[in-house]
């Protein structure tokens, strides 16, 4: 039986979020401890949590952007005060754009056959995506930089 989450926030322990097409829930969100179902769309849930971080999606998006020069698949700092920075699989326009959270990514594995990629987080879970090796280790790598970025004191 689904575990529904209904008044659900993003927080130190959410892993990815990902998109389902179910009749009641819109997302999966994997946590370190927990698989919960959410009738909220991804795109909704990391909106929120960014207003919960103290800004909105698109000022996180525009000072990313800003700061780092990336124009496609923009990394959110979603909140950074609790260290929760996440990277869209695809355009998040998409449906299927999947939210991975960066800090609790071990590493990223080739799927068999070159058919995608594999995450290992640091809970020793995997999720297989449909995504090319090469994509999913640049978005962890734009994430890292973002990350830095934000965390650097402001040079004048």
């Amino acid at each position: 039986m689904a575990k529904e989450a209904v008044h659900y926030e993003l927080n130190p322990n959410t892993m990815a979020v990902l998109p389902i097409r179910d009749e009641k829930y819109a997302s999966k969100i994997l946590e370190t401890n927990d698989v919960l179902y959410s009738v909220r769309t991804p795109i909704q849930l990391i909106k929120d949590a960014c207003l919960e971080g103290g800004s909105t999606y698109e000022g996180r998006k525009r000072a990313v952007v800003y700061l780092t020069g990336t124009q496609n698949k923009i990394p959110v700092p979603v909140n950074p005060q609790l260290d929760m920075y996440a990277f869209p699989t695809e355009s998040p326009r998409s449906f299927d754009c999947q939210w991975i959270f960066h800090n609790h990514v071990k590493r990223i594995l080739p799927g068999k056959h070159r058919q995608g990629s594999i995450i290992v987080f640091s809970n020793q879970s995997r999720l297989h995506l449909d995504i090319s090796y090469y994509a999913l280790q640049k978005q962890l790598h734009r994430t890292a930089y973002t990350k830095f970025r934000f965390s650097s004191p402001v040079h004048t």
